[in-house]
This record gives C-alpha cells, structure tokens and sequence, in this order.
C-alpha cells in the first residue's frame, strides 16, 4: 500500500502511486489528487465544450491527438491534453495489463448517470477535466455523498472485480443547470459500456 486507506476501502493520495492501491482485494475506490499542468489548465479554461464532438476509440486502432483534431479540440489543447491522457491510459495499463482500451472523452450535459451504481467492469478510470467531479458513496454510508476533484484520476473498482460493491458512484446531477463536464473514461477494449461516470 502507497498511502493509508481510509476505512478499507478507499484509498486517496498525492502521488500516482495510490492508483496502485485499488489492486488491493478490498480497496474499492482509488483516488490520485493531482494537480494538472499550467498549460493543460490554461488551454481547458478557454475550451468551449459545446464546439467539440464527444470521441470514443479503441486505443489500439487511433492515435488521440488526430482524434481530437476531428472532433474539433483546438490546437493549443491537443497536445497537453493527449499527453495527460498517455499518462493515464499508460497507468491504466499497468494496472489491468491490457494492451487495448476504450476510451471516451465526452461533454455531459445532463444527469447521465443520476444512480448511484457500480459498472459491469474490473477497473475504470475516471477523470473530469472541466465541471464538478464524479460523486461516490460507500455502500455502508449511503447518506454521506464525496465527490472526486476536478483533474484527479479515479480508479473504481467494477462488479468484475468485486460484487457486491463496498463503493457506487454516478454523475453529479447537473441537468438544467447549465454546466457542463468534460469527463475522460478509461476501460479495458473488453469491458467497455456505455454508462457515464
């Protein structure tokens, strides 16, 4: 273990060596609360989200920074985003060790996924980039809602991996609001669906 695990099952820490800890049988939830580059939070600070297309690829069949150019991501975030994304696609793979993954980047605008719930996955990654991050609760405490810092990568452990879950999460209901999210997912190719975090 990297870092001390708070109540067993989540484990939350400075450094990318916490995302390590979610390998542990009974850690649910990994948490790294980083801090993103000065230029990656300067290029997203001036996105406009509703410019953009939502991309989904297997990253074993495209290159992410062609993929962002189609979809209409300006130049100037291209690159600091595509290396922030190799980052967590490389950290990824060192904890599931699956050389191909799905990959979405997506703008929700509305409550995607208003329930609580643990996907039909081993491990996803989690990353909002702009807007409030994923919300989570532990199983054992329903009532005591957290919530994932914009710009941390999360780890949550899927039903592949442990059920009944000890954590479910969803995404922050935003819909009517006006904001925005731009949220990054990270699956194994193979564990891929379609709900939002």
């Amino acid at each position: 273990m990297s870092l001390a695990l708070i109540d067993r099952d989540v484990a939350v820490g400075p450094t990318a060596a916490v995302l390590n800890d979610v390998l542990h049988p009974a850690t649910a939830l990994a948490i790294w609360q980083r801090s993103l580059s000065p230029v990656l939070l300067e290029a997203l600070a001036r996105l406009d989200v509703d410019t953009v297309d939502d991309i989904a690829l297997d990253t074993a069949d495209a290159a992410v920074d062609h993929t962002l150019r189609a979809a209409g991501y300006p130049d100037a975030l291209v690159g600091p985003l595509t290396s922030d994304i190799a980052a967590l696609l490389e950290r990824h793979h060192a904890l599931t060790g699956s050389s191909r993954h799905a990959l979405r980047l997506e703008v929700v605008e509305t409550d995607a996924c208003r329930r609580f719930h643990a996907d039909d996955v081993t491990l996803r990654l989690l990353c909002t980039y702009v807007g409030p991050g994923t919300q989570w609760h532990r199983v054992a405490a329903p009532d005591t809602i957290e919530q994932v810092p914009t710009g941390a990568a999360a780890i949550f452990k899927g039903r592949r991996l442990l059920d009944p879950p000890t954590v479910l999460h969803r995404s922050p209901p935003i819909g009517g609001t006006g904001e925005r999210r731009l949220l990054l997912v990270i699956d194994p190719a193979r564990a891929a669906v379609p709900a939002s975090g």
